[in-house]
């Protein structure tokens, strides 16, 4: 039997279906209660000069909202014109963004140019730097220890051919790509192939220092793929470390990360490598395990990326832009960790 609606719509549908989402744990209003998004404004409005415009002479759309649709985007991992259509379907994502279905949504070429300007004005490390230091007001860092390491970030695949991938290779642009700005503006001559374990991946590695006991990330650097995790060790480190333990995984124990973590000095709880002929002593095995409890919760940090934020994927050409996007990863990663800590705490 066909089915026939048995109502006229109401004046407070709108309502009671947001109530209904409500009741099963809304992610978004959760964090919408959460975070307090005014706290960028200020950041947000003196690098930008202006509020956005949007295309066509549209009206500009505020910078807050702005920037929640790029949380939105990244929790959720959209493309700019999915983004578009599902705030225009969802309620869950109208309500967080403070729109009524009488309101105008911005679309996905305001979407990208917003997102773009925050590329141009270097402000993906600001944004995520402004939120670790409320991070620290309240006291959710601990400092009992850090841990390091990387993780991919795909993007999507190039196609080219074998003497422009050399070309790219050896840090030139292809002959012929400069005359057509339109082509070499869709072309990525930053992303890397790299193998790992046997699989290959195309893009680029998000290295993090995360808070052991918080599993909150302290800061990040971005590279190509190709670039081995320990390399960017120096960057993500502080003196603030100092007397803190340092975990990783055997990646991270050669001889110039050791002497880093000298430096900076913090205890080192990095694993061992075994290489041939000098394999690991059971003693060896015996303290890497101990290690790898600590370590592995990182895990955790990049599990909730793959799982719950749909993925690592990016859409975006070039390292500049791909800096911004993992960066606003890390920034919602941060935000969400931080509304499960509180909520521990206060529950």
């Amino acid at each position: 039997m066909r089915y026939k609606s048995t109502r006229s719509k109401g004046l407070f549908d709108e309502e009671f279906r947001l109530q209904k989402l409500s009741l099963q744990s809304d992610p978004l209003e959760e964090l919408s209660n959460h975070i307090d998004f005014e706290l960028f404004r200020s950041l947000l409005e003196e690098a930008l000069f202006h509020e956005e415009k949007g295309v066509g002479g549209a009206p500009s759309y505020d910078c807050v909202l702005m920037f929640k649709i790029l949380i939105l985007q990244r929790y959720y991992n959209l493309s700019d014109d999915k983004t578009e259509f599902q705030i225009l379907d969802r309620l869950s994502f109208m309500r967080f963004l403070g729109l009524t279905l009488a309101d105008k949504v911005p679309d996905a070429k305001t979407i990208w140019l917003f997102r773009e300007h925050l590329t141009q004005k270097n402000l993906g490390e600001k944004l995520f730097a402004l939120f670790l230091e409320e991070l620290k007001k309240k006291g959710l860092l601990l400092n009992e220890g850090k841990i390091v390491d990387a993780s991919f970030v795909e993007v999507p695949i190039q196609r080219n051919s074998k003497e422009e991938k050399q070309k790219i290779k050896e840090g030139e642009i292809p002959e012929g790509w400069k005359e057509k700005p339109h082509k070499l503006s869709q072309k990525d001559t930053d992303a890397r192939w790299t193998k790992k374990h046997g699989k290959s991946y195309y893009g680029y590695k998000d290295h993090v220092k995360v808070d052991t006991k918080s599993k909150l990330i302290e800061t990040y650097q971005v590279t190509p793929a190709k670039v081995h995790d320990s390399q960017p060790t120096e960057e993500l480190l502080s003196d603030e470390d100092a007397g803190q333990a340092l975990h990783g995984d055997s990646a991270y124990s050669g001889e110039p990360v050791k002497e880093i973590v000298e430096k900076k000095r913090m205890n080192n709880q990095i694993n061992e490598q075994g290489y041939r002929n000098h394999p690991l002593t059971e003693e060896q095995k015996e303290s890497n395990k101990i290690k790898s409890k600590t370590r592995a919760r990182i895990e955790h940090v990049f599990g909730f990326i793959e799982n719950s934020m749909n993925g690592s994927f990016i859409r975006t050409i070039g390292l500049k832009r791909a800096t911004v996007v993992i960066g606003l990863m890390n920034l919602t990663y941060n935000m969400f960790r931080s509304m499960q800590i509180i909520s521990i705490h206060s529950g």
